[in-house]
């Protein structure tokens, strides 16, 4: 959703959202939430977000032998993650996937739907199955804080008790996502007429919040998104994805499936993703890093940033485990600024 006209990114131009040339809302001036308050409550449009609608009867087979994750036993009332994988099992995207009464969704990010929309239609064949950029229909909002779920009573008087649960209604599709900043986060999938009808109330209870801040509760979360700077570079364990749930070891081929099963059955696996902060410098996905022990040769990569509390920048980094035994890790260069690995808020395999 990167044309200014689109009528969504002009009714939150109205709200005095601040946009940059790609549709992202980079915030809302004075009456933004800034990260200090997200535990308080806020609503952040989502346009950099897109939408594949797959639908037919072969759908969930068709997805099901595409992606890394179980798609034929996708219960109702659950999301899943997924990924979308080259030959060679390095990650093309990543999606959040769930079932609709007749459809199976996709969510992936804008600036790579076309391309990963045309790559699978090259495989329907004779498939019963039909791909649609609704991305012009539905919107999506991320809700975060306390508040959220008072906020959606009018629409969802029950909201999903755990991550990746997910509840229907006529106002849409919400899904509960993994808390971030001690707080609550649901994603709403919403009509656009209904959003736009939606936003003046909401507002008065959440602070209206750029899109960076929701990347940030993800990088909070440690849930990793494949960018265009990023794409054919991790396999999905190097990124974590199996650990939150983006891979199925007991489901079929898929491609690249049997490189995936080899990472995760043979040997020790010696790159992960960690958290990172950067108290100042240039930070931004597909950045490489550095260790000042071998200053020669990349030791990984930037996967995801976003503009932290208090200034600076948080990231999640993919990297050579060694790398973290001696010496200090620095972006672009061994010169570079240095990066403050912290903790994962879930545990890595022994």
């Amino acid at each position: 959703m990167t044309d200014s006209t689109h009528p969504w990114l002009q009714f939150l131009s109205g709200q005095g959202a601040e946009l940059d040339q790609d549709g992202v809302v980079l915030g809302f001036g004075a009456t933004q939430a800034v990260p200090s308050d997200l535990a308080s409550g806020y609503i952040a449009p989502l346009p950099d977000l897109g939408l594949i609608e797959a639908r037919g009867e072969d759908a969930a087979h068709f997805l099901h032998n595409q992606l890394t994750n179980d798609i034929e036993h996708l219960e109702p009332g659950h999301a899943r993650r997924a990924g979308y994988c080259s030959p060679k099992g390095r990650l093309l995207a990543t999606v959040l996937t769930w079932k609709t009464q007749d459809a199976i969704m996709l969510q992936l990010p804008r600036a790579q739907q076309p391309a990963i929309q045309k790559r699978l239609q090259m495989f329907v064949l004779r498939a019963k199955v039909k791909l649609a950029d609704i991305g012009m229909q539905q919107v999506a909002l991320g809700l975060g804080g306390q508040p959220a779920a008072q906020a959606l009573a009018a629409w969802f008087p029950q909201t999903p008790a755990a991550p990746l649960e997910k509840i229907d209604s006529d106002a849409g599709t919400l899904i509960r996502m993994p808390d971030a900043f001690g707080a609550p986060r649901y994603l709403w999938v919403a009509p656009l007429e209904l959003a736009r009808e939606t936003w003046p109330q909401l507002t008065q209870a959440l602070a209206p919040a750029s899109t960076r801040v929701w990347h940030l509760a993800d990088i909070e979360a440690a849930v990793p998104q494949i960018l265009p700077a990023t794409q054919e570079q991790f396999v999905p364990q190097m990124i974590n994805f199996e650990l939150v749930d983006g891979v199925s070891f007991k489901k079929g081929c898929y491609p690249g499936q049997e490189i995936v099963a080899r990472t995760q059955y043979l040997g020790k696996l010696k790159r992960r993703m960690l958290p990172a902060a950067l108290d100042g410098g240039a930070i931004a996905p597909g950045m490489e890093v550095f260790s000042s022990t071998d200053p020669q040769q990349p030791c990984g990569m930037v996967v995801n940033a976003a503009p932290a509390p208090g200034g600076g920048s948080a990231a999640l980094v993919e990297l050579k485990l060694a790398a973290l035994d001696d010496g200090t890790i620095h972006v672009g260069s061994v010169d570079g600024p240095m990066l403050r690995i912290q903790s994962l808020p879930y545990a890595l395999p022994a």
